[in-house]
């Protein structure tokens, strides 16, 4: 019987280890008064400004990007062209805060016309630490190139703990891309989530 307890907890608390945390995509889209430009022509790609340009981690979300433009009709150059695509993106990483005893003992009391009695039961929290959770931003501006003027807008975001499949800048980028142009250009001003 001890044995049985022993390997029931230790199990309990592998599981708990293992936790893992994936929220799903919030998406706004804004669309200008000009609808019909959209997802058609060329298109060229740019940091919004700001954003660091030209790094690995980058290089990756301009990648999801790109083939989300391509597959809504568009021919991605690296020239000028009549549109361009303005990418933000922010990352950051939620750690959990201090984390407390996972032993928790409490005492009780009562008394009553059949006499009195104490308490004590011993708490035990097998769960683990929470796991750290990455949040993800992106955000696109579709702009007229001679103009500056937005033509389109979306913001999309999500988090996800780091013990997960979108942990990754790579994974993250894919799956926030997919979820921006879903159904793009969208309805204007609605946020929907995407799971």
């Amino acid at each position: 019987m001890k044995k049985l307890l022993v390997a029931s907890l230790a199990a309990a608390a592998l599981a708990g280890c293992t936790q893992t945390v994936v929220s799903p995509v919030s998406v706004t889209r804004f669309v200008g008064p000009q609808p019909a430009q959209l997802g058609q022509g060329t298109i060229a790609l740019r940091a919004a400004p700001g954003e660091p340009a030209g790094t690995l981690e980058f290089a990756q979300w301009e990648q999801a990007v790109t083939l989300e433009l391509a597959e809504l009709g568009y021919q991605v150059v690296t020239g000028p062209a009549p549109q361009v695509a303005e990418i933000r993106v922010e990352r950051f990483t939620d750690a959990p805060g201090a984390r407390r005893s996972p032993v928790g003992v409490g005492v009780g009391g009562s008394t009553g016309s059949y006499g009195s009695g104490v308490g004590v039961g011993i708490g035990l929290d097998l769960s683990g630490p929470p796991p750290e959770v990455t949040g993800n931003q992106l955000g696109v501006v579709i702009r007229d190139n001679a103009s500056g003027q937005a033509l389109w807008e979306g913001r999309a975001e999500f988090s996800a703990s780091t013990n997960s499949n979108y942990a990754s800048a790579q994974a993250a980028a894919r799956k926030m891309a997919d979820a921006l142009f879903a159904g793009f250009p969208g309805q204007s001003g609605e946020t929907i989530e995407v799971k």
